[in-house]
């Protein structure tokens, strides 16, 4: 049997790899990915910014080399809050050292089922505030 790490790199898996890298990058740049599970939900139910100013915020978090174009896009209408950025990168950084050593001490079982239900609460939460605000967009 091959394991992941003894495939080869042949232009199938070259392709996949690069059709992977597009649709993230695709979802990134429209809905803030990256941060946007968290920071974009906090920003927006905690701190009450826009749904826009949260996702320039948060994509400014992950700027390099996640998002640095997309960031462009929002940079140019305005909608990057750059010192909630900030703070936030930097936050983030000290977290993801900590939240990464406290996954590796855990079962991969139990951190998929801890990531899946924080997903689950956030997309309610998003879908139930759009459904809520919808009529106040047009």
């Amino acid at each position: 049997m091959v394991t992941f790490k003894e495939k080869t790199m042949d232009s199938q898996t070259i392709l996949i790899l690069v059709v992977i890298g597009i649709l993230a990058g695709v979802l990134s740049g429209f809905v803030g990915v990256g941060g946007g599970v968290i920071i974009v939900p906090a920003l927006i139910y905690v701190l009450g910014m826009s749904q826009f100013d949260a996702q320039g915020t948060s994509l400014f978090v992950l700027l390099l080399p996640v998002g640095i174009l997309a960031v462009y896009n929002y940079y140019k209408t305005d909608q990057i809050n750059w010192k909630f950025g900030l703070i936030i990168s930097i936050a983030f950084v000290v977290g993801g050292f900590f939240g990464s050593k406290l996954a590796l001490k855990l079962s991969p079982s139990v951190v998929r089922i801890i990531f899946g239900a924080i997903m689950a609460i956030v997309s309610i939460k998003m879908i139930t505030s759009g459904i809520n605000t919808l009529s106040n967009d047009s």
